[in-house]
């Protein structure tokens, strides 16, 4: 079994699944999947979102430097809500498309 989702089921039982979705930023039904071995969508994406919250795993970004995995994924998902209010997420509209660690789809 791959450690991210060890760490999952732990974090399941240290809490909740419907808490641990709330703070990965998906549904319930992501985490039981994922916990079953039945989840068909973007799993890569999943166990990022666990590597960053949960194991501390982190990421270099181009624009903002050593970033954890989960907020990676939080600014590539930003992507399909588009606003030139801050220079910074214009820059990251920018670059993610072209970055190692982009994972592309949407959230």
């Amino acid at each position: 079994m791959d450690e991210w989702i060890k760490v999952l089921q732990r974090e399941c039982k240290r809490s909740s699944q419907n808490r641990v979705a709330q703070e990965l930023g998906v549904s319930t039904s992501v985490i039981n999947q994922c916990l079953k071995g039945t989840y068909s969508g973007r799993v890569k994406r999943i166990q990022s979102l666990v590597e960053g919250r949960y194991m501390k795993a982190t990421v270099e970004c181009p624009v903002i430097g050593e970033l954890p995995k989960d907020r990676c994924m939080d600014f590539q998902a930003r992507r399909n809500n588009f606003a030139a209010t801050n220079p910074v997420r214009v820059q990251l509209h920018q670059a993610c498309p072209t970055c190692p660690n982009f994972q592309g789809g949407e959230s």
